[in-house]
C-alpha cells in the first residue's frame, strides 16, 4: 500500500526552533492527521510510516511532524514545556488545508497531543504508545494528561509496553486498542503468533476505522 501522492516537506519556524512537516496528501481529504515522534526516535518509526502509507487512501492527509530538536540534530528531547511550544508554533500550518485536524503522536509526542488538544482546537487525539508511566515506576502516572484531552481519543498500545500495558490504563472516555505482544515501538517477538506485518496492520486498521467514525 502506498500514498496517493508524493510526499512534500516544509519548514515551519516556531519559538522552539524550526520544525519540519512531511505531508502525505489524500486526493480527496476530509481530515488531517498530524503525528509527531517520540523522545528517542523520528518519523521513521514503523507505526508512523505505516499510517502515512495507508491513511491517504482513506481520505486522511497525514502530516508527519519533526519537532525542532530533531530538525536541529540534537540527541535528547527538551522539557515537555518546550515540546508543547514547538507543537503550538506549527499548528497554524497544519490547519491551512482548512480541514479538521487530529492531533497525534507516539510516546512523548502523544503526551504533547493530549496536553494541547483542547487549547489548539484539535478534532481528536491519536495517542500511539502513550507512556503512562516510566518503566518500573507505575506510581508516576501520567494518566491525567490522557484523561484531560477533552476530545475523542484513541490509544494504540503494545501488549508488552513497559511504559504501560493496556491493563494498567484507567477507565475513561477514550478508546484503547491493544497490539498483541507489542513493545513500546510495537515490535513483536519472533515467537509471537502474529507477524510484525500483522501487528502493524492492527494499528492501521484501528486508525482507519476510528478516523472513519469522526465527522
Amino acid at each position: 500500500m502506498t500514498t496517493e501522492s508524493e510526499a512534500t516537506t516544509e519548514i515551519i519556524t516556531t519559538d522552539a526552533g524550526d520544525a519540519r512537516i512531511t505531508w502525505h496528501r489524500a486526493k480527496k481529504p476530509r481530515l488531517v492527521l498530524a503525528v509527531s515522534h517520540g523522545a528517542g526516535g523520528g518519523i521513521e518509526a514503523r507505526d508512523l510510516r505505516a499510517l502515512a502509507q495507508v491513511l491517504p487512501g482513506h481520505g486522511v492527509t497525514v502530516a508527519l511532524v519533526e519537532q525542532p530538536w530533531r530538525v536541529a540534530g540534537k540527541k535528547v528531547a527538551p522539557a515537555p514545556k518546550t515540546l508543547d511550544t514547538g507543537w503550538r508554533g506549527l499548528w497554524p500550518a497544519l490547519t491551512k488545508p482548512g480541514l479538521p485536524v487530529i492531533s497525534g503522536g507516539r510516546s512523548a509526542g502523544a503526551r504533547v497531543a493530549c496536553r494541547t488538544a483542547t487549547e489548539l482546537g484539535a478534532r481528536a487525539v491519536l495517542a500511539l504508545s502513550f507512556p503512562l508511566h516510566p518503566p518500573g515506576k507505575p506510581e508516576k502516572s501520567r494518566a491525567q494528561e490522557l484523561l484531560g484531552t477533552g476530545v475523542p481519543t484513541l490509544v494504540v498500545q503494545g501488549g508488552n509496553d513497559p511504559f504501560g500495558r493496556p491493563g494498567e490504563f484507567p477507565e475513561g472516555s477514550y478508546e484503547l486498542v491493544e497490539v498483541p505482544y507489542g513493545d513500546h515501538g510495537f515490535a513483536v517477538p519472533k515467537r509471537a503468533d502474529l507477524t510484525q506485518e500483522q501487528a502493524v496492520a492492527v494499528i492501521t486498521d484501528a486508525v482507519v476505522k476510528w478516523t472513519g467514525s469522526l465527522r
